[in-house]
């Protein structure tokens, strides 16, 4: 027999429970699937939030072919083999096949490049489903293609909801004397997770004893399920609340908190590169120019780990989170490039300078190109004061220095090299 999460995967969009923001009356995927016409989109969420069951009835709704394809085991060769399958499938006016893609942030460059041409000329739509954020997983070109739409942890209506209707809808469930009086452990241990709320559900149903009317209660589901079900999950909703515990805890310079967090992972299983990729962020954020050698630290950890893998490396994971949550905090650098990218979006694309254009050829030095440029190596110092950004941009500040002793000293460089912008 089926697992219970698959004999309840609902057969319509109106029997879907959850996600009433995407899918509700009037909620904007429900439009687009109600007029025929769809856009390449990807579903962001936790696990257990409905992202395949969402796809699958999509495609069900608008009676078009349905392909399917997993990231862990499909490569080039079987993206292409597959357009080629939609690409002869497609008839005129008719809404394009849907090719899914599951866990699609594992998908390398070049795989993501492979669905590029497919989807921009609408051979396929692409509905693409992850757990990690898209901006850092999906490649640019694919991502500027696609709609991107967040899937919500399940809400504790909706949970119970699932399982009273598991009780009467369900071929096997509904044959049994079976009654719920208390929810609360069921809901806490599914994490907002539809498919772990069923698989606990199950788990304590197929305790039953022949002939037992059984009244699920917290006390018998924390005895037949807490040893089965991990209480962090780490791609479910534990996964981003820990890890943001973890970082805020650095952030406020708590070493403590930050190797409690720590432990928490490492205990549930958690990803060991994924925890140091964070740190690596984090050393840039929020410590930055304060403390250089905190990146230098990070890059180092993540290096290490990989050579020596667990149990060995949550020693390291605990060193440098320990030093990162210790040191002095900047976010300057972090700040300065979001203004200049602020900037660059409000005042467009200014001219180069002359004197700080490339002059490759003789033409080019005839037109000014790199004249009057002052090279700073000649000079005393190693500096001497000229312009670097556009006309319009004369005289900006980006970049702040921020009260640590580190940048101080920085502060009072800039002070004497470019005593107008810095003079305060």
């Amino acid at each position: 027999m089926q697992p219970l999460a698959e004999r309840m995967r609902p057969v319509t969009l109106d029997a879907y429970i959850g996600q009433s923001h995407l899918v509700g009356p009037k909620a904007v995927l429900r439009q687009a699937v109600e007029a025929g016409r769809i856009p390449s989109f990807i579903l962001w969420g936790p696990p257990g939030t409905g992202k395949t069951t969402l796809a699958n009835l999509i495609a069900r709704t608008l009676n078009v072919p349905f392909y399917t394809l997993s990231a862990i085991s499909a490569g080039v060769k079987d993206i292409r083999e597959t357009i080629d399958t939609a690409k002869k499938q497609r008839f005129f006016n008719s809404p394009s096949p849907i090719l899914f893609i599951d866990e699609i942030h594992r998908f390398s460059k070049s795989q993501q490049d492979s669905l590029l041409g497919a989807v921009e000329q609408g051979i396929v739509i692409l509905i693409g489903a992850t757990t990690e954020n898209p901006s850092f997983e999906v490649i640019p070109a694919l991502l500027s293609r696609c709609q991107v739409y967040i899937l919500k942890p399940l809400e504790k209506n909706e949970l119970t909801e699932m399982v009273n209707r598991a009780l009467v809808q369900d071929e096997f469930l509904k044959t049994q004397p079976i009654t719920v009086s208390e929810y609360e452990a069921l809901l806490q241990l599914s994490g907002g997770d539809g498919r772990k709320l069923y698989n606990a559900l199950e788990l304590v149903a197929n305790a039953r004893r022949p002939g037992e009317n059984l009244d699920i209660t917290n006390s018998l589901v924390l005895q037949k399920v807490q040893q089965n079900i991990a209480l962090y999950d780490k791609g479910g909703e534990a996964h981003y609340d820990i890890i943001s515990a973890f970082i805020k805890s650095i952030r406020g310079s708590d070493p403590n908190a930050a190797v409690y967090w720590l432990a928490r992972m490492l205990e549930g299983g958690e990803d060991i590169e994924f925890i140091a990729r964070r740190l690596l962020i984090l050393a840039s954020e929020d410590i930055g120019l304060a403390n250089p050698n905190g990146l230098l630290m990070a890059s180092t950890c993540f290096q290490a780990i990989r050579a020596v893998g667990l149990p060995e490396a949550r020693i390291i994971l605990s060193q440098t989170a320990i030093y990162l949550a210790t040191s002095p905090k900047s976010n300057s650098a972090y700040q300065a490039i979001n203004d200049a990218q602020a900037l660059v979006q409000k005042t467009g694309s200014p001219p180069v300078p002359l004197h700080l254009r490339n002059a490759p050829t003789k033409l080019m030095k005839q037109l000014d190109y790199g004249k009057a440029y002052g090279y700073a190596h000649d000079h005393a110092g190693n500096f001497i004061e000229q312009e670097f950004l556009p006309e319009i941009l004369s005289g900006t500040r980006l970049f702040d220095p921020q009260e640590n002793p580190a940048e101080e000293k920085i502060r009072e460089r800039l002070r004497a090299q470019w005593a107008e912008r810095y003079g305060y």
